[in-house]
């Protein structure tokens, strides 16, 4: 039987409500509320929580700022980041977020996202943004202003209403589902596995290697450019450590993860030799199909953030920077119609927000046909080229200024003929 939490009354009313802390649910609340509006954060889990997407982009740390929370990032400790590092069959290649096209910081962090998510959402409420874990949506109608039925942590159930409802809910995805607005993805279905280890790698083993803790080092399988794997320094002795590929191509599916990780692992001589005396800190996990679409992104009642609309692949870390940047782009959108103007979402937010998305989709999937590995393999880069690529793997993927994201497509193929 429901235990109902009011029994009298009318539901309690907010401008908005935002499903999910993490970091695209933490930022737009405190935007909201730092222009007067009427937050709540109804977030199902604990935190602080495992999450992957750990190395942010520079790109972020603009929207960070945005939110008055990069004085608390900045004094977290987190290992600070400034680029991406590329690895294949003895080929390096890096890519310094200092040296590129777009204005903007060159550096940012790579987080543990369990405290990285905490210190969001904690710097949200010490702003006054009212959040209340360990709570879920339960059901939502939008036959008028969204109303929300919601279930606390002791069984509870209960009903808020806001003028407008934004989706945070990450992977969990909860408009989609209960809208039916789940579409397929346009790219293939992949499996990432994946665990936190120490690392214990050795000084001359990283010198031959030009290992640099400062950047991501991304490395190729050396006979199948289709599976790649991840390796983010996440402070002294620490790493985050991932396979990606095709299900099939990661083994027995009886095989538990460890075992599917290690065999991986050893399929890569240099990333192995690398990481030789390495122990692993945490049960291996996985993520599978995660590449995901909508039908919808926005309505005038309802609009989704980050990963509830569209997830594409960790290949280039873009994960946390769609989430913060349709974060920033919604809460404008929002504080616009809550003051009185008419909107159209579909011209003010979705396609702005998926012109930058399709320029990381240009290059995911030229990362996986191998068109964008050419390019960044090549020995001899044009300067200015690589300054413009650099600004979108730096996130700077909505700035129509650089040719390489105006028209991503067609100049991405125009150089990956000039080096080829």
């Amino acid at each position: 039987m429901l235990v109902t939490k009011q029994t009298q009354g009318a539901p309690a009313t907010y401008d908005v409500a935002i499903i999910g802390a993490g970091p695209s649910g933490s930022i737009a609340a405190s935007l909201l509320h730092q222009q007067g509006k009427r937050v709540i954060v109804i977030e199902k889990q604990d935190f602080p929580r495992f999450s992957i997407g750990e190395s942010l982009l520079p790109a972020c740390m603009q929207i960070i700022a945005e939110a008055n929370m990069l004085e608390a990032v900045n004094k977290a400790g987190f290992q600070f980041k400034n680029g991406a590092a590329f690895s294949h069959k003895g080929q390096s290649s890096q890519f310094d977020f200092t040296n590129k096209f777009t204005q903007g910081p060159g550096t940012t962090f790579q987080v543990e996202r369990a405290s990285f998510d905490k210190l969001l959402a904690d710097t949200a409420q010490s702003q006054g943004v009212e959040i209340r874990f360990g709570e879920s949506v339960e059901a939502i109608d939008l036959s008028q202003e969204p109303k929300l039925t919601i279930r606390n942590r002791d069984g509870q159930v209960y009903s808020i209403q806001a003028k407008y409802l934004l989706d945070a809910s990450g992977f969990g995805r909860v408009l989609p589902q209960l809208l039916d607005l789940e579409k397929p993805s346009s790219l293939p279905s992949r499996t990432a596995v994946f665990t936190h280890i120490r690392d214990n790698i050795d000084a001359s083993i990283a010198d031959n290697a030009h290992f640099d803790r400062q950047k991501i080092l991304i490395s190729v399988h050396p006979e199948n450019k289709d599976i790649w794997y991840w390796l983010i320094p996440l402070g002294k002795n620490l790493c985050s450590l991932g396979v990606v590929a095709e299900p099939h191509l990661l083994g027995d599916a009886k095989q538990n993860l460890q075992e599917v990780l290690l065999k991986m692992l050893k399929q890569e001589p240099s990333l192995n030799k690398l990481l030789a005396n390495a122990e692993i800190t945490r049960e291996c996990a996985s993520l599978k199909g995660y590449s995901a679409n909508v039908s919808t992104l926005a309505t005038d009642k309802f609009a989704l953030l980050g990963n509830a609309g569209e997830f594409l692949d960790p290949v280039f870390s873009s994960g946390v920077t769609i989430a913060m940047q349709s974060a920033s782009m919604a809460a404008k959108c929002v504080v616009r119609q809550l003051n009185g103007e008419q909107l159209d979402w579909d011209t003010e937010y979705a396609k702005p927000l998926m012109r930058g998305v399709d320029t990381f989709r240009t290059y995911v999937e030229a990362w996986y046909d191998g068109r964008f590995q050419d390019v960044i393999f090549f020995d001899k880069p044009d300067e200015k080229i690589k300054q413009m690529i650099c600004s979108i793997l730096a996130g700077y993927a909505w700035d129509e200024a650089n040719p390489f994201v105006n028209d991503s497509e067609r100049r991405l193929n125009m150089i990956v003929e000039l080096c080829r």
